[in-house]
């Protein structure tokens, strides 16, 4: 299944009249997810620091027949997150669900993590999902007829060897996940999270290809997955078919979370 197909077990106005805003939507799950929306009826924003990587997936969605804007937005910069939601509202008058897909890493072994590295992943995958999130509350579900949000996590199941910067940010998401949809429930906001395990896509061009080969080894499913295969229980989750969830970490990682071995353990010295 590509991008741009639509699986036969939505309705094909299930997010009609909605206003979907997805950040990080050029590449990758977010573009995905931008082609699932909007062919299922709904109005896509997708936004990040540079706007030449969204027009293309923006240009091709609006050919094949859906509605998609691309808007300049760093997730890392309050002020500019708020110019950007300002700028939505204006237009389509709310945004009824908010997809924080935008963020990053790189691998490393924790003794060799610098400060600026910590730092960098914290504010892009802690820090602005929180901006984001806080924004379009505020602005758009709170003063309004509530919405529902999807963060994009990580399997941190098991923690996140290798990675412990976007384990840590990644993990606090979770931990804001449940804490929003408490706190959110009577303005009527869901809350809920994605955990992708390894997917096939264009974030896996910085990682050695033997990682990713022994990584797809310790899978159960024995392959990767998918874009639209994590696309599909974010459209879920952020439409009313979720009505009753909220809360929720959903792991869409073909069972690595609870199988094999990623991280090689040397022998104590």
């Amino acid at each position: 299944m590509t991008d741009t197909d639509t699986p036969r077990s939505f309705h094909p106005e299930l997010l009609k009249g909605e206003t979907w805003l997805i950040t990080g939507g050029g590449t990758g799950i977010g573009r995905s997810t931008a082609f699932l929306a909007a062919s299922l009826g709904a109005e896509v924003f997708i936004a990040s620091r540079k706007i030449e990587k969204l027009q293309p997936t923006a240009d091709e969605i609006n050919a094949s027949g859906g509605k998609c804007s691309a808007i300049t937005c760093d997730i890392r910069q309050p002020e500019t997150i708020e110019s950007a939601v300002d700028s939505i509202r204006e237009r389509c008058g709310t945004i009824n669900v908010l997809v924080n897909n935008a963020g990053g890493q790189f691998p490393t072994p924790a003794q060799s993590l610098s400060v600026k590295g910590w730092d960098a992943v914290i504010r892009n995958n802690l820090s602005g999902t929180w901006y984001m999130t806080q924004a379009v509350a505020t602005r758009c579900m709170i003063p309004g007829d509530g919405g529902s949000i999807v963060n994009i996590i990580a399997d941190v199941y098991r923690g996140f060897p290798g990675m412990v910067h976007t384990g840590a940010a990644r993990a606090g998401v979770d931990n804001l996940t449940k804490t929003l949809a408490v706190e959110w429930a009577p303005n009527k906001i869901r809350v809920n999270a994605i955990a992708p395990g390894i997917i096939a896509s264009s974030g896996l061009k910085q990682y050695p290809p033997a990682l990713i080969e022994q990584s797809q080894r310790a899978i159960p499913f024995k392959r990767l997955g998918e874009t639209i295969e994590v696309a599909q229980p974010i459209v879920f989750l952020g439409s009313s078919a979720a009505s009753y969830i909220t809360g929720t970490t959903l792991y869409v990682d073909g069972g690595s979370r609870l199988w094999g071995d990623l991280w090689p353990i040397p022998d104590p010295k």
